[in-house]
């Protein structure tokens, strides 16, 4: 009951995920992402995108509808296939802390020695990845001893240190000063190009208009626009 590491796509059949508080987050969500899209995913604070990629990565599960990723319903997974799932999905929401006794090269590694990779495809892949990110020379510093943008360049090293199918980004640039938020988005472009498929919450509307990729429009927890080639102006 293993999930193929080859995620095809991901497809929801009106989703709605109300919580005990009686705060609907979703409502009757229908969304189809073919395997190697890149999606910004928009709207206002409260809006529902977090919990949307929560329920993806299977961290939540919905009130009512179906969730497929590779044809399959993740909700219908036993618990020993849900760890399968997520290493095929990389993550970097924002509430996704570092360890703070490890250095950064720790923290990335970490997610390699999870899936019990050899110690010199862990250090060939955390170094690549670190360079990649303009880390190299950082690698051995604790996360208190890190910025913020720094910090948070290092849970996208870790996300992506796996080759994930899928990669979840949770305001990936929210504390990143506009020309490292440009580098981070040629990194995950890249990480696209290769097949990944990317979705991304941003409140940058800078970045999704200079992209001019597809871009899904959530209020209230609906999607209420979906557009190939979007533009967005940020809600106030």
């Amino acid at each position: 009951d293993r999930i193929c590491r080859d995620l095809n796509m991901i497809q929801m059949y009106q989703v709605s995920k109300i919580y005990s508080n009686n705060v609907t987050a979703l409502d009757t969500v229908n969304l189809h992402i073919e395997k190697g899209e890149f999606v910004f995913m928009v709207g206002p604070s409260g809006a529902g995108k977090t919990t949307l990629m929560r329920l993806i990565f299977r961290d939540e599960t919905p009130t009512n509808g179906s969730i497929l990723i590779d044809g399959r319903n993740i909700e219908r997974l036993s618990l020993g296939a849900i760890p399968y799932l997520r290493r095929s999905i990389g993550v970097v929401f924002q509430d996704f802390k570092l360890l703070p006794e490890k250095t950064a090269f720790e923290n990335v590694a970490f997610a390699l020695r999870v899936v019990e990779a050899s110690t010199e495809e862990i250090e060939m892949k955390t170094s690549k990845i670190l360079e990649a990110l303009g880390l190299a020379e950082r690698k051995q510093f604790l996360p208190g001893e890190l910025s913020a943008g720094e910090q948070q360049r290092v849970c996208i090293a870790r996300a992506l240190v796996n080759d994930p199918a899928i990669l979840l980004t949770d305001e990936p640039t929210g504390n990143l000063d506009p020309e490292l938020s440009v580098e981070i988005m040629r990194v995950l472009l890249d990480i696209n190009s290769r097949g990944t498929t990317v979705l991304v919450t941003t409140h940058n509307a800078g970045l999704v208009n200079r992209l001019q990729r597809r871009v899904l429009h959530l209020n209230g927890g609906k999607v209420i626009k979906d557009t190939l080639r979007g533009t967005y102006e940020n809600e106030t």
